[in-house]
């Protein structure tokens, strides 16, 4: 999970209030040199800045509106709408950003040219960030370089910088690092505004890092920690060991990696810096994914959905569900990994949802704004027909007093003007009411086309919410026959698994019997034969005949001869061809591939327990034999650990799988069972068995060796000396 994205939007904000304290400050400036009757309205003006930078950004936003209704200049018309542009940047609703920054420009006539064009340079810089934001960084690239010219025709080095730093950042989104490395190092020479300096030591120490030239990165990066140390910048100190704990981990240097990670999780946590909290956390749980330690990796994950979700920051949640998700699919949990993908998917239907009914609330408030737009034109129109009305008043009465001096002097003329005036007045009033029976038929002209827009927009919105509602049933049948598809699938893997092991069960017992049968016909018609013979020629034993004794001896030489033999062909051919851990590990891996199941076996010292007497040789291998066929009848196991240690004459068998387990007091000893209990009490050991439900079974076997000997062949000698002995006598 790159890390670059989220600190790149971090720095926009970081310069996004720079811009507009930059812009308040110019404010002040004016408010002082200002000595006029509008002195009121700037002061409102900078309230609302004020209110804006306080975190009372709804309030700012509510007072706005309300200011733009009142009557005021254009200057604080444009510096208003500035404001509703940046309030609209900030929550990423980029084209009433756009609209209200075009508003701005549309009434920035303010009559000093460089207050003017100090604006224009800051609506430049919105437009870029949005552009930026939308993904069209070509269109912020031409607003930046707009910007930038603007800002140098006044000398305007804060403004300058500023579009500078934006122009950097857009390159480095368009891929050009060379350029954008350049211009980084340009605003590294402006050191009136530490936060340019530490926001160019980052994005230079990111663009090294994507450059794999890890000197370079860390060199910067630690640069830009020394000033946050400086400054007591904890959010800056953060984002700058994350980028040093990505560099290191880009090294595969995983521990220094973790080390950088931990102390900016310890920073964030200590300060509330809650979305970098949450950043810190998936690096580290990404750094233990490199190393495969995938249960630290859960835990680490897990806290940061936590917290993610506390926040509501559902684009957080995602990602991790996503991490998760691979985490799952890599330890072979492929049901979480189902549960993780469906919670990611639910999260991302939300988002769209909260979209949807974002734009909807925008398009209304688009519609009103309209609508009051026209009700204030009405008014202006009625506010006009008002003075108009007046005016005409006005000239009335100045005639009646024309009149009257007239009078006194002409009563034909008096009353003649009198006649010229009345008509005159009806006249007037005549076109009067002719106008507003116009603008009114205009008035209704333009309700019916709002009605009928409306009205168009609603039947067709009726269809559409149809569509969806079918997709959405259509989509949840298919999700739940996926369901049943995997079920009865793992279903049917499951039965075939469990069908192979018992006929490798079946096998590996009637080969079993098939051998002891094999040894009972050998010790019935062949020793037992033999010895019957010897028996009775024993009882009529002649000690004259010399003849009699030499049968005897012979007799008793075929017969240890067959037993000699039949011993051998109980031992695994195998080892009297190979050494024993080479033939224990070619029946492990035998096994392993004929039951799917994951054999680790780690022997030590080899040469010292390939030395070992031969019947401990056996008596281990048919130990562990019984072990495995346990472990594949009953367990259910996945992965199986063997090690075997021959320390201080002691062997040590250590035996542990992952399966189902068992209550070791409920549980019943089998012939399996009892079989290997034997076989260990004969060779003077002991074991200890350690199991719980769903935890997994761990046997762990201990046989004494009493001292180094040579290997011996199976008690055979033993026979060969007596008879020896025998034939002397």
């Amino acid at each position: 999970m790159a890390i670059w994205s989220e600190r790149f939007y971090l720095m926009i904000f970081v310069f996004l209030s720079f811009s507009l304290q930059a812009q308040i400050e110019n404010k002040k400036h004016s408010f002082v040199t200002k000595k006029s009757s509008n002195i009121k309205q700037d002061a409102k003006i900078l309230n609302l800045y004020n209110l804006y930078n306080s975190g009372e950004e709804k309030k700012a936003y509510q007072k706005a509106h309300i200011l733009l209704k009142s009557k005021i200049d254009n200057r604080s018309i444009a510096n208003t709408n500035l404001l509703l542009a940046y309030y609209f940047n900030k929550r990423a609703v980029i084209d009433s950003s756009i609209y209200y920054t075009n508003q701005a420009f549309k009434y920035n006539t303010v009559a000093n040219d460089s207050l003017r064009n100090r604006l224009f340079a800051l609506g430049y810089n919105l437009l870029a960030i949005n552009y930026n934001k939308r993904g069209l960084f070509n269109e912020s690239k031409k607003w930046h370089l707009k910007g930038i010219e603007a800002s140098q025709k006044y000398n305007e080095k804060d403004l300058f910088y500023t579009h500078t730093h934006g122009l950097a950042q857009t390159y480095t989104e368009l891929e050009d690092y060379q350029n954008a490395l350049k211009l980084f190092k340009e605003c590294l020479e402006y050191k009136d505004d530490p936060e340019i300096i530490l926001g160019s030591y980052i994005n230079i120490g990111d663009l090294y890092s994507r450059l794999k030239d890890y000197d370079n990165a860390a060199f910067y990066y630690k640069k830009g920690k020394i000033l946050c140390e400086k400054t007591n910048n904890f959010q800056g100190k953060s984002i700058i060991l994350l980028g040093l704990g990505e560099n290191y981990q880009l090294q595969s240097k995983y521990q220094e990696a973790l080390k950088m990670f931990q102390e900016a999780l310890t920073i964030a946590d200590e300060n509330e810096l809650n979305q970098l909290a949450i950043i810190s956390r998936s690096t580290i749980g990404d750094c233990y994914i490199a190393q495969k330690k995938y249960e630290d990796a859960k835990l680490i994950f897990y806290e940061a959905l936590k917290k993610s979700a506390d926040f509501g920051l559902l684009q957080n949640q995602i990602d991790i569900y996503d991490e998760l998700r691979k985490i799952a699919i890599k330890q072979e949990d492929f049901k979480n990994a189902y549960l993780l993908f469906e919670k990611s998917v639910h999260l991302k239907d939300s988002i769209s949802k909260m979209e949807r009914i974002k734009e909807i609330n925008e398009l209304e408030i688009k519609y009103k704004t309209a609508q009051k737009q026209k009700e204030i034109e009405s008014l202006k129109f009625e506010n006009e027909t008002k003075k108009l009305t007046l005016a005409s008043q006005e000239e009335a009465i100045k005639n009646m007093i024309l009149r009257e001096e007239i009078l006194n002097k002409n009563s034909e003329n008096t009353i003649l003007s009198y006649q010229n005036s009345s008509n005159k007045k009806r006249n007037e009033i005549s076109l009067l009411k002719k106008d507003q029976q116009l603008k009114a038929l205009e008035i209704n002209q333009q309700k019916k086309i709002k009605l009928f827009a409306v009205t168009a927009f609603f039947i067709l919105l009726i269809p559409i919410i149809a569509l969806l509602f079918q997709f959405y049933k259509r989509f949840k049948v298919q999700h739940l026959l996926n369901i049943k598809q995997a079920e009865i699938s793992t279903q049917k893997i499951n039965s075939i698994l469990k069908e192979q092991e018992l006929e490798l069960i079946k096998a590996s017992i009637s080969g079993q019997d098939k051998e002891r049968q094999r040894i009972s016909q050998e010790l019935h018609d062949s020793i037992g034969g033999n010895l019957a013979a010897i028996k009775l020629q024993v009882n009529h034993l002649n000690p004259t005949n010399f003849s009699n004794i030499q049968n005897i001896s012979h007799q008793l030489d075929e017969t240890y001869q067959q037993v000699r033999n039949l011993s051998h062909t109980l031992l695994p051919k195998k080892f009297n061809q190979n050494k024993f851990l080479e033939v224990l590990e070619s029946y492990l891996n035998n096994i392993s591939d004929a039951s799917g199941i994951k054999i680790s076996f780690i022997p030590y010292p080899k040469k010292e327990i390939n030395e070992l007497d031969e019947n401990i040789q056996i008596e281990v291998f048919k130990i562990t034999q019984e072990l495995l066929t346990n472990t594949i009848k009953h367990a259910k196991a996945t992965e199986i650990e063997m090690q075997l240690n021959y320390i201080e004459n002691t062997l040590n068998l250590l035996f542990e799988d992952n399966g189902v387990g068992f209550e070791i007091e409920n549980n019943t000893t089998g012939i399996g069972f009892a079989n290997m209990e034997n076989r260990i009490n004969k060779l003077n050991g002991s074991f200890i068995i350690d199991s719980k439900l769903k935890r997994g079974t761990i046997f762990n076997i201990e046989i004494p060796i009493l001292g180094p000997k040579p290997k011996t062949k199976i008690k055979g000698i033993d026979l060969k000396n007596q008879l020896d002995e025998f034939k002397s006598n």
